[in-house]
């Protein structure tokens, strides 16, 4: 069995968490992680908190929703269930074509096919929901990047993605970081980074990837290479 220093700098496995710590400063509530993530059609969300976001890198940033013990040990996922086959009747209830304008189908702009294509007109004013407009309200309420200055002896985390090193800055050069330059690709349940065209099955799998590009270490999302 391999012993361990108790003042060993440690990096924590569990999902969302990744700080450093050692085994006697690790008390109970100093994790804060997920559960595990679920992407489907391009959305990814924590199925722990129902948090979720189209960005990964924004993913990555949501808080955890739970607190324990800062842990070596990797997380074991959930494998999601598999899809149950969707039956397709095999015929549809009659309408009556003088209903155009009761039909729901045709008032929210699809295609219907008791009553034809709508007008390019009605479809571009579908376009413009409420819910796509608080979409881009959401997106458009990013909080502005703010220079600052820091001391280069003080510890920082990269959010570079594919690396999450401590660094201090004075240790900093362009071949210091291993990344992903991206961006994440999500398509069904394959997992990958376009970059380097590697696409794996499992989300502990994406995260094992190893990074394809060298550069500088980043402690700020926006500004990360």
């Amino acid at each position: 069995m391999e012993v361990r220093s108790a003042t060993k700098k440690l990096q924590c496995q569990r999902i969302g968490c990744n700080a450093m710590f050692t085994d006697d400063d690790n008390p109970e509530g100093s994790c804060q992680f997920h559960a595990s993530p679920f992407f489907h059609d391009g959305m990814k969300e924590w199925s722990c908190c129902k948090q979720r976001s189209h960005d990964f890198s924004l993913f990555l940033e949501i808080p955890g929703c739970k607190t324990g013990k800062h842990t070596t040990e990797k997380p074991v996922l959930a494998k999601p269930a598999p899809k149950q086959p969707v039956t397709v009747p095999t015929s549809s209830p009659v309408v009556n074509p003088a209903s155009k304008d009761s039909c729901p189908r045709c008032r929210q702009g699809f295609f219907c096919s008791d009553h034809g294509s709508q007008p390019k007109e009605q479809i571009r004013q579908t376009l413009n929901t409420p819910v796509q407009a608080e979409e881009e309200k959401i997106e458009s309420l990013a909080p502005p990047i703010k220079k600052v200055v820091i001391d280069i002896n003080q510890p920082q985390v990269c959010n570079n993605k594919g690396c999450g090193k401590t660094f201090k800055e004075r240790d900093n050069h362009e071949t210091a970081c291993s990344y992903h330059p991206g961006p994440p690709v999500f398509h069904d349940r394959v997992k990958g980074w376009k970059c380097c065209d590697v696409h794996v099955n499992e989300f502990d799998e994406f995260m094992e990837i190893p990074p394809c590009a060298k550069g500088w270490h980043s402690s700020s999302p926006g500004q990360a290479v």
